[in-house]
């Protein structure tokens, strides 16, 4: 048997679709469901516990505790979703849980490797796991072991890196946007925005470098132009279904649509230009990490603007005006605009915005 036919038999597909956009959804959802989950759940248990009434401390005491459990299994949560992502066996899924939890916290002295350290040592072990697995008539004691052992060396030569050049990136992104505001807001809101378009996680690349404060609320401007300005300039092709999809969902449905059509991205992308630096100097928008990635699906992205903000207190009138505006309104205005005088010049026509 060649070495092609027994990867192909063991379901080891050496690709950079799988690692770079099966892998990293796994990761997002693994993300998504804890530390994601874990900071919409603290900022509900926030607001609840201010009403002093015994039955409201008790909700917000209970659902702040979900919160803690849920963010506490990050890494776990995302060495599964990689797993799973992959097509690993239960017992490989099982041991990358233990491997994702190491990885995420490893690092050097100072830093920890994150998701990415995560992502890096889950990919390598679940693909040796799948390897051996069934391969023996011990395969209770060989695979959890292969597995594991490969995880922890890779995430202890490949973690400490990992986490001086991600926290180096992000603390770079993050000062520049602080000194120049206008082009980094500009620059972040553009690039987040498409890569959240794009078939790959915006959200476990924001959630990987550390993205935050005025940076994080740009590449949430750029985010949010992505999707509501895909849902409002579509909005004559695909009503109100669409307006759910991509708003609320991804604007990722109209990747297929702009490989046939590419000036149909131009709208959003324009307004993510001029949302973003609009986040950054006029409402000093902040953001955190994997929520700032997210835009406005399922409105965590908005949730996650509100829990940063109001950190050291409550939001103020402006926050609130500012991150509507931002997050919905200027994003539907501005793509429309601009779409229309588009498809009035006949540079976009009816049906290449049609989801399938």
């Amino acid at each position: 048997m060649s070495n092609e036919s027994f990867l192909k038999r063991k379901n080891v597909i050496i690709s950079p679709k799988v690692y770079f956009v099966d892998a990293m959804s796994g990761m997002a959802q693994g993300l998504f469901a804890s530390l994601l989950m874990g900071t919409i759940l603290g900022t509900l248990a926030k607001y609840i516990l201010m009403l002093q009434f015994p039955i409201f401390q008790t909700v917000g005491q209970f659902i702040n505790e979900i919160g803690k459990m849920a963010t506490a299994v990050t890494g776990a949560a995302i060495g599964v979703g990689i797993a799973s992502a992959l097509g690993a066996p239960m017992l490989v899924i099982a041991c990358s849980a233990a491997i994702g939890h190491f990885a995420n916290g490893f690092g050097n002295d100072v830093y920890t490797a994150g998701p990415l350290g995560v992502f890096v040592a889950v990919i390598i072990a679940v693909e040796l796991g799948k390897i051996v697995s069934k391969e023996t008539k011990v395969d209770i004691l060989v695979t959890p072991l292969v597995t594991l052992s490969a995880g922890y060396l890779v995430a202890y030569f490949t973690c400490p890196s990992i986490a001086v050049a991600m926290n180096a990136l992000g603390s770079f992104i993050n000062n520049a946007t602080q000194l120049r505001p206008f082009l980094m807001g500009i620059v972040v809101s553009v690039v987040v925005g498409i890569v959240l378009t794009l078939p790959i996680s915006s959200a476990a690349i924001c959630a990987s470098i550390g993205i935050s404060g005025l940076a994080g609320g740009a590449a949430l401007a750029g985010c949010c132009a992505q999707m509501i300005g895909f849902a409002v300039i579509s909005f004559r092709e695909n009503k109100w279904g669409g307006v759910i999809a991509q708003g609320l969902g991804t604007s990722m449905l109209q990747m297929p649509n702009i490989v046939r059509h590419p000036q149909i991205w131009i709208p959003a992308t324009l307004a993510s230009a001029i949302t973003g630096p609009i986040a950054t100097m006029l409402f000093e928008l902040k953001c955190t990490g994997v929520s700032a990635g997210m835009g406005t699906c399922g409105l965590v992205g908005p949730i996650g603007a509100i829990s940063a903000m109001s950190e050291n207190g409550s939001m103020g009138v402006v926050d609130w005006v500012g991150l509507a505006l931002v997050c919905v309104v200027l994003p539907a205005v501005i793509s429309l605009v601009i779409s229309e005088g588009m498809r009035k010049l006949g540079l976009i026509k009816f049906g290449q915005m049609t989801l399938d």
